[in-house]
């Protein structure tokens, strides 16, 4: 086997290798960009620099600049995906400085704000729910849109989050969770975090919970929610435990804390009332009912949604 060193040197003396090199020294010093930068290092570019240092100019020419040619982070083709490098001067030589590009940063934005909405049992449409997607041909949704916009433009002129919520009620499919997420969503874009809570299967976990000693962990959660949306209240079967320990609990908290609770349900003021009444044993509780009701009615502004049911679109 021929040694190393002797197969470097047949091939470095090959003309066709020179010939390449040259070229790519070429491709390199035509460069706008390198020509700036050599031109804002001249001070401390030698020619000797320069041509030690070669290589990772070319490795830089070889990639991508301002995600050009890259539709997102998957897809990048730069050597470390999701950054784009950088000219930078250190130890006697040029070196390449890696830095999050545009889409990565976007990518970043994206999980940031996910990271803000924590959801319990929520679906994965009503999570990417946004205002722009919320179809306003009925003008219920634009009521409910507006009256989101103003608890958020609230927000972003005090700093401070507005006590009182929504309540968005309605029949089956007219898009009360969508619109729920949608809010979710603009609040995360403020750094504003949310649990989002689908209420039937929030309490079946809760019930669990007992078993794994994790009840109170998960109520803590719930209750000190900087924002707390619980979607499809009245679905659940009631008992006096959840009424009246579990929901009545997280209310009382937040009412007396002031932190803001966004409800939806298929159910009135009145109609949830009725079905806090009468327990899954039919025993009759109109006071403890009453009860629940001024909590809700206290957190929330009522927000009817009406037109046609959209999940039988599909």
């Amino acid at each position: 086997m021929e040694p190393i060193n002797r197969t470097l040197k047949r091939m470095i003396s090959n003309p066709s290798f020179a010939t390449r090199m040259e070229e790519m020294k070429r491709e390199v010093l035509e460069n706008r960009d390198i020509q700036e930068f050599l031109q804002e290092n001249e001070a401390e570019v030698s020619p000797a620099v320069l041509e030690s240092s070669m290589s990772k100019l070319y490795e830089y020419i070889e990639q991508t600049h301002d995600c050009k040619g890259c539709p997102n982070v998957a897809g990048c083709v730069n050597l470390i995906k999701g950054f784009e490098p950088r000219l930078v001067m250190g130890r006697g030589r040029i070196e390449l400085d890696y830095l999050r590009c545009r889409n990565g940063r976007i990518e970043d934005e994206r999980q940031s704000i996910s990271a803000m909405i924590h959801s319990m049992h929520m679906p994965k449409d009503v999570l990417q729910a946004t205002f722009s997607n919320v179809d306003l041909t009925d003008g219920s949704r634009v009521l409910a849109i507006r009256a989101a916009k103003t608890f958020i433009d609230s927000y972003e002129s005090s700093g401070e989050l507005p006590t009182k919520g929504l309540y968005v009620h309605g029949p089956f499919g007219v898009g009360k969770s969508y619109i729920l997420g949608a809010i979710a969503n603009e609040l995360a874009d403020r750094q504003v975090a949310t649990v989002l809570v689908y209420v039937p299967e929030f309490l079946r976990e809760m019930r669990q919970s007992i078993q794994e000693n994790s009840l109170s962990e998960k109520m803590e959660v719930v209750k000190n929610a900087p924002v707390l949306m619980l979607d499809d209240l009245g679905a659940e079967t009631m008992s006096s435990w959840t009424r009246d320990d579990i929901i009545g609990t997280i209310l009382q908290h937040r009412m007396a804390q002031g932190l803001p609770t966004f409800i939806s349900s298929n159910f009135t003021y009145d109609e949830l009332k009725h079905h806090f009444t009468t327990t899954q044993r039919g025993e009759k509780e109109p006071v403890k009912a009453g009860r629940i009701m001024e909590r809700i009615k206290a957190l929330t502004t009522p927000i009817q949604l009406q037109g046609k049911n959209w999940r039988e679109s599909y």
